[in-house]
């Protein structure tokens, strides 16, 4: 499928933080009741912003609840963190979440979000080792083909090729990495940004040998520089704007404990109006 013929979606990271777990529970329905097409979190031990030491919960234990709550979106983590978890381990989680999320006999619905690790608090309180951000880098370019051969071995197998999402957007390791064994790419930043990392990534496809239109794009959609979150308007004209780029899954994060709809609201009517799909 080529870039152009990729249907547009919409996604929510619901942000685990400075939120009980029924503020979350209660914001996964309604996203789905909305129309979204995929659910995320995060994989983080403490709150990214806002006041450090506030509540936060972890990222896969979540994911197996969401998979029995929700019954059509898709459902992952933006991002997993590449360091937290034995990458066998890791495809075993990922293909019992796939199956808990499966209906009446049909493919799962997760996908498998990862990274290399970024946030050093983590890495301090709970024992991991930190290292380098190129050390943490080539630790995901050893790991991602244990996963893909785990996941290959399992038994009951994964109920789909489980679609692998890799966020970040360094153009020597991990555009490369995405070109090898990614599903969908993931990254941040305004049109022109993202129209480069698009072409960074299209040229290491040609280097490796791998067609990038199989490599969904997705981006996170922010209001307009010096526009408040509430002019919600604007997360659609910034999609637009990262559509006309080539972006086709446009993710925004919600914070806890409001959760605050009212920008995936806009972002589905204008998905619905301007890019049917459905």
């Amino acid at each position: 499928m080529s870039t152009a013929d990729r249907p547009v979606r919409v996604g929510a990271q619901l942000q685990p933080q400075h939120a009980s777990y029924a503020d979350l529970r209660r914001a996964c329905a309604e996203l789905e009741d909305l129309g979204v097409d995929a659910i995320f979190n995060w994989d983080h031990f403490y709150p990214l912003y806002g006041e450090p030491d506030g509540a936060h919960f972890e990222c896969w234990t979540m994911l197996g609840a969401w998979a029995e709550a929700t019954e059509r979106v898709e459902i992952g983590a933006l991002v997993t963190c590449n360091s937290y978890r034995n990458p066998q381990l890791l495809a075993d989680m990922a293909r019992t979440v796939d199956h808990i999320s499966a209906r009446d006999g049909g493919e799962g619905r997760l996908v498998l979000g990862i990274g290399s690790g970024w946030f050093e608090r983590d890495y301090d309180e709970y024992g991991y080792e930190f290292g380098t951000a190129g050390g943490r880098l080539d630790a995901l370019a050893r790991d991602l083909p244990l996963i893909e051969e785990r996941l290959a071995r399992l038994n009951p197998a994964p109920t789909r090729k489980i679609p692998v999402l890799v966020g970040g957007g360094g153009e020597k390791k991990t555009l490369r990495i995405v070109a090898r064994h990614a599903d969908i790419w993931h990254g941040f930043g305004s049109p022109e940004t993202i129209a480069h990392k698009h072409a960074v990534l299209d040229d290491w496809c040609a280097r490796l040998g791998r067609d990038p239109a199989e490599i969904e794009r997705s981006s996170g959609v922010s209001p307009k520089p010096g526009r408040l979150p509430e002019d919600v308007a604007d997360y659609a004209a910034g999609a637009e704007a990262l559509f006309e780029v080539g972006t086709r899954l446009f993710t925004v994060g919600l914070n806890g404990p409001d959760y605050d709809l009212g920008p995936i609201r806009d972002l589905v009517a204008w998905r619905d109006a301007h890019h049917p799909s459905r």
